[in-house]
């Protein structure tokens, strides 16, 4: 099979990767969850949408504790999402036309049911067995309490104890403890896996938590002091480099491992890091003898506002040239509230309370949401770098905010004793049809339930509806691809407040409003408007264009 990345090794740098979340984007075999035969039916979309690459979330064997990112095999695929066999066929589909696969991997910690953790608990404390993770003693008569006050991400604390009086760590939920990186055999182990999904053809690797891998496991544990502070909000109290378990300087050494074996393969494998570190640390995973690109999520976080966006994007494009590394770009993914919902939420607005609202305090205006969500897009499209879109986004999909808890399937609601719902309303099952069980996504019903609204995103609603959103996607990434050359912008200076304006290498130019009043438009050839132009010479709030 060819391997069509070879004919420009870089492809990745400017490229447009749409995630995949498996189990929700198309059902082949009617059973409610998505699969890999489901996917492959529906890469025609992919390809028309103008994509480069698709990611491909976990699909590994998995209980589905946290949404397949607890591995219980890292080579191999959930048989209820199909097998290897499916997934070269779904490869070969993939590179026939024309685009990458990325896979998940996910290094920090492994499914409770994986073998490893199963033969650690037989085996007992201070055994080989158990040195692949990290297992330790607990503090104060008997062991009873945890090794140290480290929280786990998803709530409550990070220790949990096992019949023999020890405690793993896991800094998500319980069934997925850390592994100890400390350990050859699991270095070992992840070289194997590289190999053997690269040998069958994948063009690269997101890898999940990139930062936490190593850690600081001399004796005694450190505490953190703090907590009642979130373990990503305790980095800032830590000197670069030196926080107990996140983004320490000994990471590294892991990913310039991996970037031999990486670049063992004609052509390279590319990979990109989930770090949710501060820009000047991010980028040290982006360097170009380590995983060669990180996602930015300050861009994501970042509100909208037209001095805050500038500030981020000239900081991450700064950033990502010091390192060698090509920008990235990302409005959502499965870990974050939908940003057509997203965008519309006043500044300051606590996430968890609305969504426990059902999404109804405050409420969301859907069309203006959707208008921003538009605008948004189409100024990300035209930033130098790659960027990532998620699933369901090119239809206009909002978040769905008012799943019933007893559906519920995120750890996080049950973890954090109903505090959190969690991430399940950007993960709702894709539609396909205007009709039908599940609008499309399979000849059955869906994992999780959608709501009738979903009817009218639908692709086939949507599908050569002039000014629709997927159509707007589609002649934006047309044009974007045409247009892109270089890896430098100059903002425009003479523009009215509120205003991002600049230029891209050959001399197009984006201007997005977000001042929330109208403003005269600099004369030009329009290129690409993410709303109607009602009005000659005047450029709406909430709206991006590029001119010639």
């Amino acid at each position: 099979m060819p391997d069509l990345s070879s004919r420009n090794p870089d492809w990745w740098r400017q490229a447009v990767i749409y995630q995949v979340y498996p189990r929700s984007f198309a059902d082949a075999d009617g059973d409610g969850l998505g699969d890999l035969k489901g996917i492959t039916q529906r890469l025609t979309h992919l390809a028309a949408l103008g994509v480069d690459a698709l990611w491909l979330s976990p699909f590994y064997p998995s209980e589905l504790a946290d949404g397949g990112y607890d591995v219980a095999d890292y080579r191999d695929v959930d048989p209820r999402l199909g097998s290897l066999d499916d997934f070269a066929a779904m490869t070969a589909e993939a590179h026939r036309l024309g685009l990458k696969v990325i896979v998940d991997l996910v290094p920090n910690h492994t499914s409770h049911q994986h073998v490893w953790f199963q033969e650690a608990l037989r085996a007992g404390p201070g055994s080989a067995a158990r040195d692949r993770y990290v297992f330790r003693d607990g503090r104060g008569p008997g062991g009873e309490h945890p090794p140290t006050d480290w929280q786990s991400v998803f709530g409550g604390s990070a220790w949990q104890r096992v019949p023999d009086g020890q405690w793993y760590l896991h800094l998500f939920a319980p069934e997925q403890p850390d592994l100890n990186w400390e350990n050859e055999e699991v270095r070992a182990d992840f070289r194997t896996t590289l190999r053997f999904w690269s040998d069958r053809g994948v063009d690269g690797f997101r890898i999940d938590v990139a930062h936490a891998l190593a850690k600081d496991l001399s004796e005694p544990l450190r505490d953190l002091g703090a907590p009642e502070l979130s373990d990503e909000e305790s980095l800032v109290h830590f000197p670069p480099g030196t926080h107990p378990f996140f983004d320490r300087d000994e990471v590294h050494e892991i990913y310039r491992d991996w970037r031999k074996i990486l670049d063992a393969y004609s052509p390279p494998r590319m990979a990109v890091a989930e770090a949710w570190v501060p820009g000047p640390r991010r980028v040290l995973y982006a360097r170009p003898d380590e995983l060669g690109q990180a996602f930015n999520f300050e861009y994501l976080k970042t509100r909208w506002d037209a001095a805050e966006l500038r500030r981020v994007i000239t900081a991450s494009l700064a950033d990502a040239r010091a390192a060698g590394a090509s920008a990235t770009w990302v409005l959502s993914n499965h870990d974050v509230v939908r940003h057509a919902t997203r965008l519309m939420l006043p500044p300051g607005t606590d996430v968890d309370a609305w969504l426990l609202s059902g999404g109804h305090a405050p409420a969301v205006d859907t069309a203006a949401g959707l208008r921003r969500a538009r605008a948004a897009t189409l100024l990300m499209l035209a930033l130098p770098g790659s960027s990532y879109l998620y699933q369901g986004e090119e239809l206009g999909l909002p978040e769905v905010a008012d799943l019933p808890t007893a559906v519920l399937q995120d750890p996080i609601w049950e973890q954090t004793g109903h505090v959190r719902k969690g991430r399940d309303g950007c993960r709702v099952p894709l539609p396909w049809t205007t009709t039908g069980p599940s609008y499309g996504f399979g000849p059955g019903g869906a994992w999780l339930p959608q709501p009738e609204s979903f009817a009218r995103y639908a692709v086939e609603a949507q599908d050569g509806v002039d000014g629709s959103t997927l159509e707007l996607y589609r002649s934006a990434l047309k044009l974007r691809r045409k247009l892109l050359q270089g890896e430098e912008l100059t903002w425009l200076e003479d523009v009215p407040e509120g205003v991002l304006a600049f230029t891209r290498t050959d001399g197009w130019r984006c201007l997005a409003n977000l001042s929330g009043e109208p403003v005269p438009l600099p004369p030009g050839e329009l290129l690409i408007s993410s709303a109607p132009l009602t009005e000659q010479g005047v450029l709406p709030p909430d709206t991006t264009v590029w001119l010639g």
